[in-house]
């Protein structure tokens, strides 16, 4: 994963906590300033989503803006607010994320100089995206933190304004028009579930719907592999990194401001699963149509139901309003989380089966599959290794079947027929029936 992308760094203490919390009205004249400069995007109600997790949920389309997140508000907000000399300077920061592209974007657009650093590990797509936008683009450090320590001291040299990605007021107050527009198109909303990463967003919208709406719950969602804001709301030591599909909120240590503003406007942070983010994904591409990436799919995945299936009853009833944050997911992962999916639901499959290396057992294997109308996707013979007998091979098939009900009956001819096989999942393999203890 893009370790570069947690974005971590934050203000010192002395520049932060000096200034006067976040209000409505902040949020408010951030509307006004970004009018028609960045997409109104919908918000949509869900019937198969609200079947499946017992709410009624709303979605907000944040991945159609024209950078594919929500990142563009705050940036923008905070360009149009910078003195002149400032903008004729330019403006400069270390992300290889969304915040990259938005500030690049409506730095670009408004004719503001802008310096992107970026770690050298930059996914090029990132790299030519972010240049596309007008931005110069240092490549420089091989971590994120070296990546702002080199930023910090460009912006010393060449006295720029760094744009920080979370803990600032005018890009808080930017993204807080999110909850403006949710709470305008759907006034009847009793909660709105945000992702957390450094907390900028779930601060403007906690900011801006608790202004409109005092009663309104505001629940914030990070992954467990990144849970800094959950565990300062639980009065914890901050902790956590490594691997995550979520990798735009995979933030080891919140702003300080943004942290102010969790405590005091937030009601809730929940943790989720990376098999959970991952599901939501998926139904987020195939029931609504549209492409999430992670970090914009845990919003979704807090509320999907328990493992034996009942809903959760801490949101069942609810008006709900979920933020879909961003859409850039990098293709290859999007298409390795569908096809996870698809197993995890039991719709492909693989088995590993032990045949007698002779004319006519595969032909036979493959009647069996027919016979089940499980379709065979791929086939791979193994000789040699795993093999007992000279005479022997194993043969994994790749199957797609009508869904995990459908296997049994196919499972029973295999045993009815004599074969030994091993059931192979996302964990590992399972023995057949004729194999198991009992």
């Amino acid at each position: 994963m893009d370790q570069q992308l947690q974005e971590i760094a934050a203000p010192s203490a002395q520049d932060t906590l000096g200034e006067a919390a976040l209000t409505l009205d902040d949020v408010r004249a951030a509307a006004m300033r970004i009018l028609g400069a960045v997409v109104r995007t919908p918000t949509l109600h869900s019937k198969t989503l609200s079947r499946i997790v017992g709410a009624d949920v709303w979605l907000k389309f944040e991945n159609l803006q024209f950078t594919a997140a929500y990142k563009e508000r705050g940036a923008l907000n905070k360009l149009l607010t910078l003195p002149p000399d400032v903008k004729t300077r330019g403006v400069i920061a270390a992300s290889a994320g969304n915040h990259a592209q938005g500030l690049a974007y409506h730095a670009g657009r408004l004719g503001i100089p802008v310096t992107i650093v970026m770690p050298k590990s930059t996914p090029i797509v990132k790299v030519q995206q972010t240049r596309g936008h007008g931005a110069e683009v240092v490549l420089d450090g091989d971590t994120f933190d070296e990546a702002y320590a080199i930023a910090c001291r460009i912006k010393e040299e060449r006295r720029l304004i760094f744009v920080h990605p979370f803990d600032d007021r005018e890009i808080m107050a930017g993204q807080g028009t999110v909850g403006l527009e949710m709470l305008e198109d759907v006034p009847q909303l009793d909660t709105i579930v945000v992702p957390v990463g450094g907390g900028g967003l779930i601060s403007g919208v906690a900011v801006a719907a608790k202004g409109l709406k005092p009663d309104i719950r505001i629940v914030g969602v990070q992954s467990n592999q990144y849970p800094a804001m959950y565990l300062l709301k639980r009065n914890e030591p901050v902790a956590g990194g490594g691997d995550t599909i979520a990798e735009g909120i995979a933030v080891k240590e919140p702003g300080l401001l943004t942290r102010a503003a969790v405590a005091e406007h937030v009601d809730e942070v929940r943790i989720v699963s990376e098999t959970r983010i991952e599901e939501a994904i998926s139904l987020l591409l195939d029931i609504e149509k549209t492409v999430v990436e992670g970090a914009g799919a845990v919003g979704l995945a807090t509320l999907l139901p328990l493992k034996n299936g009942t809903f959760r009853p801490e949101f069942a009833g609810r008006k709900i309003g979920v933020i879909l944050t961003g859409g850039n997911i990098d293709p290859r992962f999007l298409a390795n989380v569908i096809l996870r999916n698809l197993a995890r639901s039991g719709r492909i499959g693989r088995l590993a089966i032990l045949l007698n290396d002779k004319v006519g057992e595969l032909a036979k294997i493959a009647e069996i599959f027919t016979r089940n109308d499980a379709n065979i996707i791929e086939v791979q013979h193994q000789r040699i290794f795993g093999v007992l007998s000279a005479k022997g091979s194993e043969v994994e098939i790749e199957y797609e079947i009508r869904d995990k009900h459908a296997l049994e009956p196919l499972l029973m001819d295999l045993d009815a027929a004599g074969y030994t096989y091993e059931v192979m999942t996302i964990s590992g393999r399972r023995p057949g029936r004729s194999q198991r203890p009992g």
